[in-house]
């Protein structure tokens, strides 16, 4: 993989080129026009320019004193107002990458006094965490004990509670980052599980203690172990990858490539799968380098007129995590060694499955993945619950996730491709859980995935005891959709509304790959094949212009709305369905 390597570390440059200028005297970094800083922003460059010293052995880059910049940086986070673990254990990375003790590490010899003292204060203090926070706990852990700021490891302990909390949340090992109770659901299975393994699996290769992380190693192989097989299902022909929940975009390609490079180092890839995932990596970094990196000036791009991302994620935060993953991939692929190209053509697969998360006697939440070859359609369509900050937002609805064919917008809630039932104050929609639910041969060898809703439950996932429950149905086969909707009430009830949004948006016009799907001039070929809402197709509803509607992807232009605006008395006993079918014109947007 030296030519993956080189390409890697040379855009780590270019990317950390255009960045470092942004470190003030004071470690505070200066934001992107028409953005604002985040407290945490020292912290993802310290990392950031650790990776790029591991990689390179180097001090400085164009001129810039990288072992100043890496103390300054410090010193901003250790004293930010604010408590910010992430930044704080991103730092602490940072730091414990220019050397395994305090005594040979020259970022702590340039720290002042009050620097270290305030540091080593700051990653003895913890909170306890039931999400992906803490990962940042272990890396503060790892920290302090390689530096030699303690004599007591508390890392395997903290894995060992991160790994019990991931049973006891998901029974199929799965990592809920709902947050515990705070979440009213619960089962928000997205990115962050990944994203958590490879933060640390990062963390305890720094570890000074090489025995630890080798009795920790099989238990997060067997969690990271489950995201890892999932991933070559996930990644679509076009190199993209995660495509539902909050924070994609180009960290839906990152942590990916990172995860599978990772177990490649490991050797926790079958040599007969091996071809495989070198395909999937192959796909997803193809996809990152044209799609977020202006290749003319050398810098990542997340967010301009045509698309955006969530408002948490800033530009210059997303160049510091780019640089620093490149520099990961750089290092894991040397230490791979071999040829970055699979051995034989990995031909084009058939997928159809539901990945189940979790299943109890109160919810059943998974992912169902399909992909066909010979249409070239392909979807995620999760079955989730949602974290406090994704709340009402479109990403983590139940409906087939296909950037450039079936689209959403960004930190946005819109009923994409799902019936939004309005009874009063509750707003009902049939997504965030199941039961029973089954995937199954139907005719003509068609694929089924379906689950019922026994209680229905509102958009911000609160479940409305009594009213009435709803029965999903979604039929593939080949280019073809087809989903039906069933629903009942206990007793009469007053609808007040009911509408059902399909968003037409196009890719990048020109962040793209050549191979990027869009819809071609026949659309989304919808039809209703059964509405007892007695419903009306509105006026095409034109959105280019509005920035709040724009996808990870590209722009949307137009959201077809299907609407029943009166009311309507449901009666119990009696079913009330919505059926629709879908053959999108599936093209590539640079033919």
């Amino acid at each position: 993989m030296e030519n993956f390597a080189d390409q890697c570390l040379d855009m780590a440059r270019s990317i950390l080129g255009h960045n470092l200028e942004s470190i003030s005297e004071q470690g505070i970094i200066a934001p992107f026009a028409d953005e604002s800083s985040r407290n945490d922003e020292p912290g993802h460059a310290v990392l950031a320019i650790g990776e790029y010293f591991r990689a390179t052995n180097d001090a400085t880059l164009e001129g810039y004193d990288l072992i100043d910049l890496a103390a300054r940086c410090i010193t901003a986070q250790a004293f930010t107002e604010e408590k910010f673990e992430n930044g704080l254990a991103y730092s602490a990375l940072g730091l414990l990458s220019f050397g395994p003790s305090k005594d040979r590490n020259p970022v702590w010899e340039r720290l002042m006094d009050p620097t270290r003292d305030q540091l080593d204060k700051q990653l003895l203090e913890r909170s306890d965490y039931e999400n992906h926070f803490q990962s940042f706990n272990i890396a503060k852990a790892v920290t302090r004990f390689s530096l030699g700021l303690s004599k007591k490891d508390e890392t395997g302990r903290l894995i060992d509670r991160f790994i019990e909390r991931i049973e006891s949340n998901s029974s199929g090992g799965y990592l809920d980052d709902a947050g515990g109770s705070e979440s009213r659901l619960g089962g928000c299975f997205d990115v962050y599980g990944v994203m958590s393994f490879v933060f640390i699996r990062q963390a305890l290769q720094l570890h000074a203690n090489v025995n630890l992380r080798e009795r920790k190693l099989p238990s997060l192989r067997t969690h990271s172990e489950k995201y890892l097989k999932v991933l070559p299902d996930m990644v679509r022909q076009d190199g993209t990858g995660f495509a539902y929940g909050r924070s994609i975009g180009a960290y839906g390609q990152m942590h990916c490539i990172s995860l599978i490079l990772q177990a490649l180092r490991d050797d926790w890839i079958a040599p007969t799968q091996r071809d495989l995932y070198l395909d999937t990596v192959r796909r997803l970094f193809v996809n990152f380098f044209a799609t977020y990196l202006d290749q003319e000036h050398g810098y990542l791009v997340i967010r301009d007129e045509q698309r955006s991302t969530v408002p948490y994620h800033t530009t210059r935060m997303a160049n510091f995590d780019a640089a620093r993953y490149l520099c990961q991939w750089s290092r894991l692929a040397r230490a791979t060694g071999g040829n970055s190209a699979p051995s034989a053509v990995v031909p084009a697969r058939k997928v159809g499955r539901f990945v189940n998360f979790d299943k109890s006697h109160r919810k059943e939440q998974g992912l169902f993945l399909y992909q066909d070859a010979e249409s070239g359609l392909a979807f995620q369509l999760p079955l989730i619950g949602s974290a406090p900050q994704g709340r009402n937002k479109s990403g983590n609805l139940a409906f087939p996730h296909s950037p450039g064919i079936f689209d959403w917008p960004v930190d946005r809630y819109l009923p994409v491709m799902l019936p939004e039932l309005t009874f009063g104050k509750s707003v009902i929609l049939p997504s965030f859980y199941g039961k029973n639910c089954t995937t199954s041969i139907g005719l003509r060898n068609s694929l089924v995935f379906k689950y019922d809703q026994p209680e229905l439950i509102t958009t911000d996932e609160n479940f409305v005891n009594g009213l009435g429950s709803c029965k999903v149905t979604w039929t593939f086969q080949g280019g073809k959709i087809s989903c039906e909707f069933c629903f009942s009430v206990k007793q009469q009830v007053q609808l007040d509304r009911m509408r059902y949004i399909m968003p037409i948006a196009a890719p990048h016009s020109q962040y793209r790959v050549s191979t990027t799907q869009t819809l071609g001039a026949e659309g989304h070929r919808t039809s209703v094949t059964k509405d007892d809402f007695q419903a009306q197709w509105k006026e095409l509803d034109t959105v280019t212009n509005d920035p709040s509607l724009r996808t990870y992807y590209g722009n949307m232009h137009y959201l077809q709305i299907l609407e029943r605006d009166h009311p309507l008395t449901m009666r119990p006993g009696v079913q009330y369905r919505l059926a629709l079918s879908f053959e999108p014109d599936i093209a590539f947007a640079d033919e």
